[in-house]
């Protein structure tokens, strides 16, 4: 069996990545909203003509939110496949994860408002 060429291997994997993109965005409702509040925010950005420096720290700051939520909802879609009923040390790993989630989106928000409340007021 012949082996594949590493840039055909990696082409395949940014496709199974972009699939796994799209279907988390398709698929959760935590996704959605927080990819809408980085389109409002993205918006903003251009309204309010934020710095270089701003838009790093702004995508930065969505890209970490929406990546550990996408490895949250890995976590919980494989605890619930591995432990289908209720159980207690399968709820503690998915609290966790999710207080990983909310670590990042509070440090988001922070982000967020040390950019944009200089501006507004």
């Amino acid at each position: 069996m012949p082996r594949e060429s590493f840039f055909k291997n990696r082409w395949r994997s940014i496709g199974f990545a972009f699939k796994g993109l799209f279907l988390l965005i398709r698929t959760e409702a935590s996704i959605k909203i927080q990819f809408f509040i980085a389109l409002v925010m993205t918006a903003l950005g251009f309204y309010l003509d934020i710095s270089l420096t701003e838009w790093c720290l702004q995508f930065l700051a969505i890209g970490l939110v929406m990546g550990v939520e996408g490895l949250n909802t890995s976590v919980e879609k494989l605890a619930d496949y591995v432990q289908p009923e209720y159980d207690t040390k399968i709820g503690l790993i998915k609290d966790i994860s999710a207080g990983a989630v909310m670590v990042v989106s509070i440090a988001g928000a922070i982000v967020g408002l040390l950019i944009y409340l200089p501006k507004i007021f």
